[in-house]
């Protein structure tokens, strides 16, 4: 990456970072379940341990790992994709940006790294709650090894940093926050169980992104994706397609904006 690329890389993540009402509300969805899960999750235990399980342990892993990774980790990945991909363009600076005789294809690049690297800054603290209320809350039980900690924080990267670009590249397509984060939130947590569910589509259900992510998961998803079998070949390339199309329809839309 040379200079000017690093430059405005910089500049792209300084400017999601100034969006303070984006990152507040993308640490409240990412941090905010984990530790509602094991306030419930303790009381419930310390009330009646013989019938409440533990909250932390390899059960309580399994279930904080599914609600980081699977369901609320996707939604600050979305709010933070969509800033990056429509933020210039709501906030009517997209003109400047090309004025300044900058490659259009490089404007919309910088956007995908500095997108990730917040996001996953956030995911990572959410995760770090995760792994701290499951060792504290063990109350004896077996707790997750080394190996499936990395596996689960590698999964939880993936599955977030996925559906981040593919916000990055759907927002700068449509140009619009409020329609991109409607859209990309109705789909996944709507749009695709429904249609992961419906048998009569047999295979046809590789092509969703949720099921080939899933398909990667180390622990059981709990029926959030992973409805039809995917092999790990088909799941590999399902998801890089997904992440090529849109990241072309992201390039497509921003070299030929109106500026």
């Amino acid at each position: 990456m040379n200079a000017v690329a690093l430059q405005m890389f910089g500049a792209d993540l300084l400017k999601l970072r100034k969006k303070r009402g984006t990152l507040i509300w993308a640490l409240v969805l990412a941090l905010a379940p984990v530790i509602v899960f094991f306030i419930v999750k303790a009381v419930q235990h310390s009330s009646n341990p013989l019938e409440h399980e533990p909250a932390g342990g390899i059960q309580g892993y399994r279930d904080g790992l599914r609600a980081v990774a699977l369901i609320f980790g996707p939604l600050a990945a979305i709010l933070i994709g969509v800033e990056a991909g429509a933020g210039d363009v709501s906030a009517g600076v997209f003109r400047d940006l090309v004025v300044t005789g900058r490659s259009r294809t490089a404007l919309f690049a910088s956007r995908i790294p500095a997108a990730l690297t917040l996001c996953w800054s956030v995911i990572l603290g959410a995760f770090a709650l995760l792994l701290l209320g499951v060792y504290l809350l063990a109350s004896g039980r077996p707790t997750p090894d080394a190996t499936l900690v990395l596996n689960g924080l590698g999964f939880t990267l993936l599955a977030t940093g996925v559906i981040c670009v593919i916000a990055v590249g759907f927002s700068s397509l449509v140009g619009s926050k409020a329609a991109s984060i409607t859209a990309l939130i109705g789909w996944q947590l709507v749009a695709s169980p429904l249609i992961s569910q419906i048998s009569s589509l047999g295979s046809a259900r590789r092509g969703l992104l949720s099921d080939s992510v899933a398909h990667f998961s180390p622990v059981d998803t709990g029926g959030h994706g992973a409805n039809v079998a995917v092999p790990p070949g088909t799941a590999t390339i399902v998801i890089v397609v997904w992440l090529a199309v849109f990241v072309a329809l992201g390039v497509w839309r921003t070299r030929r904006m109106d500026a």
